[in-house]
């Protein structure tokens, strides 16, 4: 199965996708430990002025809010894409219960209605598998 670089994705997908790759690197880790930790050696040194820790604090907080959307963008299509994947695999299985497909678009109503289905038809199952069992 063909993987796709970011390059397959277009506009701010793109850059949401580069973030994303580039945060989850081990060394992207390092290097923010090695910034904070210096950040805060020179805090120390030149004296804990609110200035610096106010431009500190409006950095941390500006990161943090561009890796909530990158980081959320980036699992919505991931999301989408496994979700439309196992869509096509209920649909080649036989027998299997068209409802399933695309449930996750269902009422809450009917997501509730099912799992109600779903529960009693364990709850019989195991009832009839310690009826054998015994």
């Amino acid at each position: 199965m063909a993987q796709h670089s970011t390059s397959d994705v277009h506009g701010i997908s793109r850059v949401f996708h580069a973030i994303d790759s580039a945060s989850s690197r081990a060394g992207t880790a390092a290097a923010v430990l090695v910034t904070v930790v210096g950040f805060l050696i020179v805090i120390t040194i030149v004296g804990f002025r609110s200035e610096l820790e106010y431009v500190f604090t409006t950095i941390a907080a500006a990161i943090t809010l561009v890796m909530v959307f990158a980081i959320q963008h980036a699992q919505t299509r991931q999301q989408m894409a496994l979700q439309i994947k196992l869509d096509e695999i209920l649909r080649a299985l036989p027998g299997t219960d068209e409802r399933l497909v695309h449930i996750e678009i269902a009422s809450d109503q009917e997501l509730s209605d099912f799992e109600d289905e779903t529960t009693a038809h364990h709850v019989s199952m195991r009832s009839d598998g310690d009826d054998t069992a015994r």
